[in-house]
C-alpha cells in the first residue's frame, strides 16, 4: 500500500460525495412532485406518459397495489426480454448474424436483467445482436434500477408519513425515476465515456492486422451508451465478455475512476434523499456513515492483502514487489483495483476490472463476503437503501431488547409483525445462497462445471449463488454456468432475491405508514449518532458472520491457511 494509491481512493470517494448531496436533495424534489430545474423540459413529456398509459399521478396506492404494480411491470419486461432473445436470428440489426438464445440460457439472462443482477452466463460480444443489447438489455437496465429506486422512495415515504394508508403510485416513482435522473445522467456519463475512447456504433466489427500480419476481427458496437447506465443503474452487465477488464469498456485509468463515481454516486445519494424526505438529514448521514466505513474498511483489506502479493508465486520465482497481478489491468493500478472490486460487491453492481477469482483467498473473501451482507454498503440503486433500513429495524429491535423498552425507529414502534417480516425478508438471501450451493456441490453435472477442485472449486459455486441470490451479477471465474442447471438455478436466485425480498418490506413499509409517529423523548434511542452507527455495523457483520462463517471457513478461510502454508489443492 502507498500513499499515493490511498490519495486516489480518498479522491475518488471524495468526488463521489461532492456529487451526490446536491444530486440527493434533488431527487427528494423530483419524487416529492417538487418543480426542478428540468422541469420546463421534461415535465411535459412525463404528462404525455401518464395520458398514454392511462395513469392519474394523483392517485396513491397502498402498499399491497404498489407491489402488485411492480411485479406485473417486471413481470412483463421479464417476457419481452425472453421473447427478444428467442427471436433475436429473425430480427434487424444483428450484424453478426447470431441466432436464437437457448431457452436456459434465455431464461436466465432475461431473469437476470430485469432483477438488477446482469450475471452473464455468456460473452456479449458474441451472443447478442445490436438490437438485443440496446431493445432489451440497455432497456432492463433503466427500468430494473427505476424500480430500486420506486422501492426505496415508497420504504422512505413510509417513515415520513403518519396515520397514511398509501405510500405513493409505482408508475409515478417509475417515471419519474427514469426521466429526471437515470436519463439525463446517462446521456452526460456516456458522453464522457465515449470522450475517453470507448465506441458508440452501430458497426459489427473492424479487422486489423497485428503485427505478425494476421488479421484480426475486433468486437464494436454501441458500448458507451450501455457502459453509462450499467455503472449508474449498478446494472454490471458488460457489452464484452471482460467486462470493465476490457479496453473498449474501461481504456484507461480515468474511465475507471469515472466508473466507480457513477456506480457509488445514486447509491450514496439515496441516503441525502432519504433525510431531506423525512425531515431529519441526520438520520441519512448516520446511514451513509455505516455504508461508508464498511466500504472503506473492505477496501483497506483487499489492497493490504493484494500489495502484500502471493507466496506461492513468489516461491514459484515471480517478482512479488508489486503485489498479486494476477488477472489484473496494470492501467487501474492496485489501489483503485481494490476500491473497484470492493464497491461494485459492495454495491449490486457486478462489473468487474479485475478477475476476482485471481484475487488472494482474503482478497476474494471480501467481495464474497460484501455480497453475502446484503448488497447495503452502499448496495444497488434504490435496493442498498431498503436493504439498510431492515438492517436498521433489526438494530433498533436488538437496542429495545437491551434496556427493556419497545423499539422505535424514526418515531414508529417497530412490534411483532414488523419483526417477523423483517428477519423474513433478511433470510430469503441465506436460504437461496446456501440451499442452491450445497444441492449443486452435491450434483456431479453441477461439479463437472468447475475449473478447480477443493476450497476454491467451493468458492466458485458460493460465489455464483451469493452473487445470483444478493442480484450482483459478478462471477468467480472458473465456473462454466452455461449450464440448464446453472442457468435455471441461478435464476431462481435471482428471483427469490429480488422479489421474494421486496414484498416483505413493502408490507413493512404499509405497516409503518398506517402508524402514528411518536415526538422524541427523553428514553428514545437516538438513531442519528455515533451509538447508533456502531450498533447498525456491529449487527450487519454479527448477522452476516453466523449465517456465512461455516461455509467461508470452508472455502476462502481454508484456502488462505493453505496459502500461507505453501500447499495448493
Amino acid at each position: 500500500m502507498t500513499f499515493v494509491g490511498w490519495l486516489q481512493i480518498a479522491l475518488v470517494l471524495g468526488a463521489v460525495l461532492v456529487a451526490a448531496w446536491p444530486l440527493g436533495l434533488f431527487m427528494a424534489r423530483v419524487f416529492a412532485g417538487e418543480r426542478t430545474l428540468l422541469s420546463p423540459v421534461l415535465a411535459p413529456v412525463e404528462r404525455k406518459l401518464y395520458a398514454a398509459a392511462g395513469v392519474d399521478p394523483r392517485v396513491e396506492q397502498t402498499w399491497l397495489a404498489y407491489g402488485m404494480g411492480m411485479l406485473a411491470f417486471n413481470a412483463a419486461g421479464f417476457l419481452a426480454l425472453y421473447a427478444l432473445m428467442r427471436l433475436q436470428g429473425s430480427l434487424p440489426l444483428n450484424p453478426q448474424g447470431f441466432g436464437g438464445v437457448s431457452p436456459d440460457l434465455a431464461f436466465n439472462t432475461a431473469v437476470s436483467f430485469v432483477t438488477n443482477t446482469n450475471w452473464q452466463s455468456y460473452g456479449g460480444e458474441t451472443t447478442m445482436s445490436h438490437l438485443v443489447q440496446m431493445a432489451g438489455l440497455t432497456v432492463q437496465n433503466f427500468v430494473s434500477a427505476a424500480t430500486g429506486m420506486a422501492l426505496a422512495v415508497a420504504v422512505t415515504r413510509a417513515f415520513a408519513r403518519s396515520g397514511a394508508k398509501t405510500i405513493g403510485n409505482f408508475w409515478v416513482d417509475l417515471t419519474r425515476a427514469t426521466l429526471y435522473v437515470l436519463l439525463p445522467l446517462s446521456i452526460v456519463v456516456a458522453v464522457a465515456y465515449a470522450a475517453s475512447g470507448v465506441p458508440q456504433t452501430l458497426a459489427a466489427n473492424v479487422e486489423a492486422t497485428t503485427l505478425e500480419g494476421a488479421k484480426q476481427v475486433i468486437a464494436l458496437g454501441p458500448v458507451a451508451s450501455q457502459e453509462a447506465i450499467k455503472q449508474l443503474g449498478t446494472n454490471g452487465g458488460g457489452f464484452f465478455n471482460a467486462n470493465a477488464a476490457h479496453p473498449f469498456e474501461n481504456p484507461s485509468a480515468w474511465s475507471n475512476a469515472l466508473s466507480i463515481w457513477s456506480m457509488l454516486l445514486i447509491p450514496a445519494a439515496m441516503t441525502f434523499t432519504f433525510g431531506r424526505m423525512i425531515g431529519d438529514r441526520r438520520q441519512g448521514y448516520a446511514l451513509l456513515a455505516v455504508m461508508g466505513i464498511l466500504l472503506v474498511a473492505g477496501t483497506a483489506i483487499v489492497y493490504a492483502s493484494e500489495t502484500a502479493g502471493n507466496p506461492l508465486l513468489t516461491a514459484a520465482g515471480v517478482d512479488g514487489s508489486a503485489g498479486n497481478l494476477e488477472g489484473k489491468e496494470i492501467r487501474f493500478g492496485q489501489a483503485l483495483t481494490a476500491l473497484y472490486v470492493v464497491a461494485t460487491t459492495g454495491l449490486s453492481c457486478g462489473a468487474v476490472n479485475a478477475m476476482h477469482a485471481s484475487l488472494t483467498p482474503i482478497g476474494g473473501l471480501v467481495p464474497l463476503f460484501m455480497i453475502q451482507l446484503g448488497e447495503i454498503l452502499p448496495g444497488g440503486v434504490g435496493s442498498g437503501l431498503y436493504g439498510m433500513l431492515m438492517m436498521a429495524i433489526l438494530a433498533v429491535f436488538v437496542a429495545g431488547l437491551m434496556v427493556g423498552r419497545t423499539p422505535e425507529y424514526l418515531g414508529k414502534k417497530i412490534e411483532t409483525r414488523e419483526m417477523k417480516l423483517a428477519m423474513l425478508a433478511l433470510l430469503i438471501l441465506p436460504f437461496a445462497i446456501l440451499g442452491f450451493t450445497a444441492a449443486a456441490a452435491m450434483l456431479p453435472s453441477a461439479l463437472a462445471s468447475l475449473a478447480n477442485a477443493g476450497p476454491h472449486g467451493l468458492t466458485e459455486i458460493l460465489y455464483a449463488y451469493s452473487s445470483a441470490a444478493g442480484n450482483n451479477g459478478s462471477a468467480f471465474a472458473g465456473l462454466n454456468a452455461n449450464t440448464p442447471w446453472f442457468n435455471t438455478t441461478l435464476g431462481l436466485a435471482m428471483l427469490f432475491g429480488r422479489f421474494a425480498y421486496v414484498v416483505p418490506v413493502l408490507a413493512i413499509a404499509g405497516s409503518i405508514a398506517a402508524k402514528s409517529k411518536a415526538s422524541a423523548s427523553a428514553g428514545t434511542f437516538p438513531t442519528h449518532g455515533g451509538l447508533f452507527v456502531g450498533l447498525l455495523i456491529a449487527v450487519i457483520l454479527i448477522l452476516g458472520g453466523l449465517q456465512y462463517f461455516p461455509a467461508l471457513a470452508l472455502g476462502p478461510i481454508v484456502e488462505q491457511f493453505l496459502m500461507n502454508a505453501g500447499k495448493t489443492f
